[in-house]
């Protein structure tokens, strides 16, 4: 593995990004635009990049190798939250901005960044591990990370204490974390796609070309498309709004070269697959994603913050994931 194939995917982040910032400072994408942006990624592209993998032909998985996937990635996720809870403490991070440093250690970006950066510094065939990856994401996002961003949107202690006393005055008023409630939170284009995914890959279909092209081109508009979003919020804050934190420092650090690592070596003597652990280490060294700033920006969040942590983290990612690839099991 050339360490040159991994700065070249990064840089061309980069430039995907430098792209947005030009177009929002010219006026020709707005701060509407870019939400407007958001719901077509979350909705249409998104999905349809994650279903194109399953589609592709190539050498195929075994159910085993699949099943040791789901159960290893489901692990780091578990870690990764407790991780995320922790972190906030650690690096003494104020009360206010501790959801912030929970989406941003949590949601790692394995779609937008993860699959073409497996793609090409692991092949098509990594693309399927990817996608697991990819269906534990949605699973999450579309949950754990939603009610964390509207606990956060709702003023956390003081509208929590006012939610539980009327409660406790009406045992039988609806909460927004039943069980129905989660259901439906579950039941989105994300979490859809991403079980069609795997249902797709297990069965081996073949679909109509027309349909195959289709879902290809919209899933292709999707690395360009968050990247402007991610440029137009790096447009809108000056530099020393983004480098100015030295948490952030020590939380990319920590977050995109300590964890994979310790992640990998948990886990080698576990798994005999190198694949499937390569896969992880890539994944979990990728910068923070764009899917909790677009739903942020969907629930009307204040959204300096996690924008502030993504952009630092793709920044410092030029250097951090070619630091953790130099651990990748050869």
């Amino acid at each position: 593995m050339s360490i040159s194939v991994v700065l070249q995917q990064m840089v061309i982040i980069f430039l995907l990004i430098g792209i947005g910032m030009i177009l929002f400072r010219r006026g020709m994408l707005s701060e509407e635009g870019s939400k407007q942006i958001s719901g077509l990624i979350i909705n249409v592209t998104n999905p349809a990049l994650l279903i194109c993998s399953a589609l592709e032909d190539g050498p195929k998985a075994s159910l085993a190798e699949l099943g040791i996937a789901l159960a290893a990635y489901a692990v780091v996720f578990v870690l990764l939250i407790g991780i995320g809870f922790l972190l906030p403490y650690v690096l003494r991070v104020p009360k206010g901005f501790h959801y912030a440093y929970q989406m941003l250690t949590v949601f790692g970006n394995v779609g937008f960044i993860g699959i073409p950066l497996a793609s090409a510094v692991l092949g098509s065939e990594s693309l399927i591990f990817v996608s697991i990856f990819n269906l534990l994401f949605n699973l999450l996002i579309y949950t754990f990370g939603v009610s964390l961003l509207q606990r956060a949107a709702a003023g956390h202690a003081a509208e929590d204490a006012a939610a539980a006393l009327q409660r406790e005055e009406n045992p039988t008023a609806p909460a927004d974390q039943t069980g129905s409630g989660r259901l439906k939170k579950l039941v989105n284009a994300g979490t859809i796609s991403a079980a069609a995914t795997i249902f797709f890959y297990l069965g081996n279909f073949r679909v109509p070309v027309i349909v195959s092209s289709t879902l290809t081109y919209a899933g292709r508009a999707t690395t360009l498309l968050s990247m402007l979003v991610l440029g137009v919020s790096v447009a809108q804050m000056a530099p020393k709004d983004i480098f100015s934190h030295p948490k952030l420092y020590a939380f990319t650090l920590l977050r995109q070269v300590l964890v994979p690592i310790c992640c990998v070596l948990l886990m080698r003597g576990f798994i005999g697959s190198k694949l499937i652990l390569n896969t992880m280490l890539l994944m979990t060294a990728v910068p923070a994603a764009n899917m909790p700033l677009m739903l942020a920006k969907q629930m009307d969040m204040e959204t300096e913050a996690i924008s502030r942590g993504i952009i630092l983290t793709t920044i410092l990612s030029l250097v951090t994931v070619p630091l953790a690839c130099l651990f990748l099991v050869p």
